[in-house]
């Protein structure tokens, strides 16, 4: 199942990969990578991976800013497409198959990625990425938020976590909560489907 999983959801993103591109160029994040920067402590440039990099937009972005910015996706094309958007090294793998180096990002840039991850694999899927954190790092997380729902939709597998469910998750894989929010920002919550959320891995050993 996990195999089917992994590869329907890779290749619908492959075989879409240009439309997904011009579709999501001008999509405005700002708010979410002005959110994972302002948390991350110390002195810049920080390491970040964009995990679930896609074409490289963001990537883009965190590079022009000054940082060391690393992406990794597990659609193929997406990889390329984001090496020549950005000239950054990006790593080709998929979520449930994770290579990470331990305590090497001060932060995790996971834009509309996580909720691809069945909710089985998703706790050490999230153990997996506070270790590649650097003791206080940062974990930023948007995902469609649901009433913990888990199914295909379009080709593409998701599950729809609520605030309460999500919160566990991160709590119980050894993160603490900074901030969440709702997204886009300055509409009622039924207009909002995107819950954002910052997660630091603690600096001491507890």
């Amino acid at each position: 199942m996990l195999d089917r999983i992994v590869g329907a959801t890779l290749a619908h993103y492959e075989r879409h990969a240009d439309e997904f591109r011009a579709r999501t160029r001008d999509h405005d994040v700002s708010q979410n990578i002005a959110a994972l920067l302002r948390h991350i402590e110390g002195d810049p440039p920080f390491t970040i991976l964009d995990l679930g990099c896609g074409p490289g937009r963001d990537l883009r972005t965190l590079s022009e800013l000054g940082h060391i910015a690393i992406g990794l996706d597990g659609a193929a094309r997406f990889a390329e497409m984001a090496r020549a958007e950005t000239g950054c090294e990006v790593w080709h793998q998929n979520f449930l198959a994770l290579d990470l180096p331990e305590v090497r990002f001060d932060g995790v840039f996971a834009n509309a990625t996580l909720f691809h991850v069945p909710r089985a694999e998703l706790p050490r899927v999230l153990r997996e990425l506070r270790a590649a954190l650097k003791p206080g790092g940062v974990l930023f997380s948007s995902n469609p938020h649901g009433n913990n729902q888990e199914a295909w939709n379009g080709g593409r597998y998701g599950v729809y976590h609520d605030l309460e469910s999500w919160r566990r998750l991160l709590s119980e894989a050894g993160f603490v909560e900074v901030e969440h929010y709702y997204r886009p920002p300055g509409l009622p919550r039924a207009q909002q489907p995107w819950l954002a959320s910052l997660w630091r891995r603690p600096a001491s050993a507890g």
